[in-house]
């Protein structure tokens, strides 16, 4: 679990939705899934209360999720939502967002502890209006720790600790208990010692005041006063899903990999064409999906902006690789990093930022070595690279150099008069005679390659 920074951005699902749709260019059919998923309209003649699942790492954007959630329940009347907890924890400024929807929210907010609120998941859990927790569950372990699992420091143990006894003794709580989750050195008679974090069983949590006793979902709704009532499940629509999933620490550096592959080879080649398109649409859904969660924001704009404007100034005002050109590589560095860490970062953030730019700039210098060593040997990739040269207005060659048939030996497939054909290797190239005519099937041997012409004389 990380430290507590305050991050509230607010930013509606719709028009999250409408700026991922023109950065990725999503599909009518895309379109069609994120209608399906909305929540039924319930029939008003009945109560009813909105199920929220809250399941799997908190992140950033689940936070959307669960605000626009609460924002449709609001909007229908619902008589209480419900969250369906379940998760190991996560980002604090993921949960601290979180926290602050269900704050903002006017109709009540329970917790149903279904197995496990812990780390962030306690913390939001505390936020609510009342938590249950069905048998054999757990609520608590909410230390911060760094990226590589240690304690964090004192400083942002501290504000964690403060946080928690704060959402306590607003809900009339013993404040001590709720320090004891985040912090060892809390010792409570009879409860926890000093040195051992505080996690409650379900049994523990209703002793101590914490939780009710809930054996399932329809005991729950006739304990908050709502039996009878209607259910209503939302889930996540198609956007949030895919920002999830692109935002997730294990996919951004694969995509800040393929984005910086595709503009390296596109550099290499004369026209515009499927490698930068890759690469473009590739960055566009990494700063696109960070951008919507709210990780990133004006100043990674600015930043990614700069770097491009300067690396471009690189490229056709003073060729080379200069002040320019290092400027604006390192402005497009900060940017990626900033976009991943947030606005107050913790240490843990950082630590996660630091590894998702290793594993990309691993992944682009391996294959970048890859591409170097091994694309001057193959033709296919050679001619694909150089798809344009063929014409005439931009001053190519009307076929690629090939300096490496000099020194092979083939044979003859038609006179050569002088020009004709020759097989060297598994090809049939165009060849021309190096003097006298030859005849089919004798063997040859290239001497020279001039752009189109590989000039071949007889071996013997």
């Amino acid at each position: 679990m990380n430290g507590l920074p305050d991050l509230r951005v607010r930013r509606p699902a719709a028009s999250g939705v409408i700026l991922l749709l023109g950065l990725l260019a999503s599909s009518d059919a895309a379109i069609g899934q994120s209608g399906a998923s909305a929540p039924p309209t319930p029939d008003t003649s009945d109560g009813f209360v909105y199920r929220i699942p809250l399941t799997g790492v908190v992140e950033m954007g689940l936070a959307p999720f669960i605000e626009r959630s609460l924002r449709a329940a609001e909007a229908a009347g619902a008589e209480a939502a419900v969250l369906d907890i379940d998760t190991p924890g996560g980002r604090v400024d993921a949960a601290e967002q979180i926290v602050d929807a269900i704050g903002d929210a006017t109709l009540p907010v329970y917790a149903y502890v279904n197995r496990r609120a812990l780390s962030a998941g306690a913390l939001i859990a505390l936020a609510t209006d009342g938590i249950y927790m069905r048998p054999g569950s757990t609520v608590g372990a909410a230390t911060p720790v760094t990226g590589d699992g240690a304690r964090a420091s004192e400083k942002v143990v501290s504000a964690m600790r403060s946080a928690f006894r704060s959402l306590a003794q607003e809900r009339d709580l013993d404040p001590r208990v709720a320090e004891a989750m985040v912090d060892e050195a809390v010792e409570i008679s009879g409860v926890v010692e000093a040195g051992q974090l505080l996690t409650l069983s379900t049994e523990e949590a209703v002793q101590l005041g914490y939780a009710a006793e809930t054996e399932n979902w329809e005991t729950l709704v006739a304990a908050i006063g709502a039996d009878g009532t209607q259910l209503v499940e939302t889930s996540p629509n198609w956007a949030e899903r895919a920002v999830r999933f692109l935002t997730n620490p294990i996919v951004a550096p694969f995509l800040l990999s393929l984005g910086f592959l595709g503009l390296l080879i596109e550099i290499k080649t004369p026209a515009f064409g499927l490698a930068g398109l890759a690469g473009l649409s590739s960055l566009a859904f990494f700063f696109g999906s960070h951008f919507i969660i709210g990780l990133a924001g004006l100043e990674v704009g600015i930043l990614l902006g700069l770097g491009l404007v300067l690396l471009l100034v690189e490229a056709f005002v003073v060729p080379g690789f200069g002040v320019a050109g290092v400027l604006g590589a390192i402005s497009i560095v900060v940017s990626i990093f900033l976009s991943l860490v947030g606005r107050v970062p913790t240490t843990g953030d950082l630590l996660i930022a630091m590894n998702v730019l290793g594993a990309s700039v691993f992944i682009v210098g391996f294959a970048g070595w890859q591409l170097i060593r091994h694309l001057p040997e193959d033709r296919r990739a050679r001619n694909l690279l150089h798809q344009g040269r063929m014409t005439r207005e931009l001053g190519y060659a009307a076929a690629p150099p090939r300096e490496e048939l000099v020194g092979l030996e083939g044979v003859t497939v038609t006179d050569l008069r002088p020009a004709g054909a020759a097989k060297i290797g598994v090809e049939r190239i165009d060849v021309v005679s190096d003097g006298p005519w030859v005849a089919a099937g004798t063997p040859i041997r290239v001497v020279r390659a001039e752009g189109y012409r590989h000039v071949v004389e007889p071996i013997g």
